[in-house]
Formats: structure tokens, sequence, C-alpha cells
């Protein structure tokens, strides 16, 4: 993948394919360190799907017979002197954290994270997305809920335009106080 927001992407339409509602995407930036953490409250997974989601031939979905989301996610973070850590609980939901070092020469550029959560609403609606970018002590965050209850419909052209905007401009502006 060119980007992380488009592991970003991958990841959370595993949590929408496992039902979730509620995503809570979290990107800390410090000095050294770049850390993505994807929450949802979809069906979880149980141990023996966890045993196997490293491996890119295993797969719950019944379309295809492999998964390569997380392994590719988890191997990105490896090239970067990093991890990729999966925790999960059936009737709960699953949290995947990811850790890279954020000056290794492998790091990827984090891409157009705007355009991936409109991406993201304008598939699936009805799903509540928060995004939380921390940069340092500055702070960006995005709730989709709040943004519903204002509006008519969160899928228009003219407010997806500005979700766009406010996200890549908000993350910009938390670099740019550093």
């Amino acid at each position: 993948m060119e980007d992380l927001s488009l592991h970003i992407l991958d990841i959370v339409e595993n949590s929408l394919n496992a039902g979730a509602s509620n995503v809570s995407i979290k990107i800390v930036e410090d000095d050294e360190n770049f850390i993505v953490t994807i929450v949802d409250n979809g069906k979880g997974m149980d141990e023996e799907t966890l045993k196997n989601i490293f491996d890119p031939f295993f797969t719950t979905k019944n379309a295809r017979n492999f998964g390569f989301g997380i392994p590719l996610f988890a191997q990105t973070a490896e090239q970067c002197g990093g991890r990729l850590d999966i925790k999960s609980k059936v009737g709960f939901g699953t949290e995947v954290s990811v850790y890279l070092k954020k000056n290794h020469i492998d790091m990827l550029p984090i891409g157009d994270l705007g355009l991936t959560i409109i991406t993201l609403i304008i598939s699936n609606p009805e799903v509540n997305y928060q995004l939380i970018y921390k940069n340092g002590n500055y702070i960006y965050e995005l709730d989709t809920a709040e943004l519903k209850s204002g509006i008519d419909s969160i899928t228009e052209a003219q407010t997806l335009h500005f979700i766009r905007n406010h996200i890549n401009d908000g993350i910009k502006s938390t670099q740019n106080q550093r």
C-alpha cells in the first residue's frame, strides 16, 4: 500500500464487515513514533481467529480465500521498526494498534486521511466514526455523530467536501504547531 490512510481504510472495512456501528481511529504522532489505534464495537474475534489473523491466507470472508489487510499492515509496521497488536473479545469488538518509527526510511506518508474518512462515510453513513489526531500537545478531533445531529444528510456532496477539507486542514494544523 502506498500510504497509511489506505491501511486504515482496510482495517476499518474489517470493522464494518464485523457489524461495527462505532469506529474510533486515533493517531498519535510525536518526535519518534506514529501510533494508529482503531477500536470498533463489532462482533469481535474468537481465540482461533486471533491465532490465525496474521496469516494472509486466512480469512473469515466467504467471498475470497485470503485476508491481506492485517498481515500487510503488520509487515509495514515491522519494516518501520514497529509492530501491530490486536485485542478482541467476542461480542465486544476489536482494537488494532500499530506502532511505527516515524523517522524510519520505510515509513509511509499518512496520505489523504480526509478522503479515507469520507469514503467510509459514503459507504456506511449509518456508522459513527471518531477521528482523533494528536501531535504533541495539539489535538484534532472529528465525530460524525456530532456532525449528523446538526445536518440533514452527512452524504451530501457539500458536507463531504467540508469534512474532507476539515480533516486534512486539522491534521496539517497540528503538524504545523510543533
